[in-house]
C-alpha cells in the first residue's frame, strides 16, 4: 500500500530519469566529433584572418628574411632627466623629492646636490634603482 507522496516521489524519479535518458539521445544525435580532416583544416589569409580556403598564391608578396628581427628588441639606454619637487629635505643629509610623472618619492642624499635646495623646490634628476627604492642623482635646481 503505497501512500500518494511515494507515489509522487516515483513519479518524480520515473520523470527524471526519462529526461536523462532524453537528453543523452540528444547528444548522441548532435555528434560534432569525428569531423573529417578536410573539415578541420583553416588557412590564414594575408591579413592575418582564418579562411576555409587557401590563400591565393598570385597575391604572395616576397619578404626580405633579413630585414625580420628575431627576439627581443633593444631598447636604446634611456638616460631620461626627471623632474619634481623637493617634498622633504632634512638637516642630517637626506631629503625626498615627488617626481612629477609617476607623484612617486624618490630619496635623495645631499651629496648628490649640485647647488643648495629647500622645500618645495621644483628640481631635475636622474634616478636609480636602490635594494631600497630609487635614489635621485645630479640633483640641480630648475627655474
Amino acid at each position: 500500500m503505497a501512500t500518494f507522496a511515494k507515489k509522487e516521489k516515483e513519479k518524480k524519479r520515473a520523470k527524471k530519469k526519462q529526461d536523462k535518458a532524453q537528453k543523452k539521445e540528444d547528444r548522441k544525435s548532435v555528434n560534432n566529433k569525428g569531423k573529417s580532416l578536410d573539415e578541420l583544416i583553416m588557412y590564414i589569409d594575408e591579413h592575418g584572418n582564418l579562411s576555409k580556403t587557401p590563400a591565393d598564391p598570385r597575391n604572395k608578396t616576397e619578404i626580405d628574411p633579413s630585414t625580420i628581427t628575431l627576439g627581443a628588441t633593444v631598447l636604446p639606454d634611456v638616460d631620461a632627466e626627471y623632474t619634481g619637487i623637493v617634498s622633504f629635505i632634512s638637516d642630517k643629509g637626506y631629503g625626498f623629492i615627488v617626481e612629477d610623472n609617476t607623484k612617486l618619492n624618490v630619496y635623495v642624499n645631499v651629496q648628490q646636490l649640485t647647488e643648495p635646495v629647500k622645500e618645495k623646490d621644483r628640481v631635475a634628476f636622474e634616478k636609480e634603482r636602490t635594494p631600497k627604492g630609487f635614489s635621485a642623482l645630479n640633483v640641480r635646481k630648475v627655474k
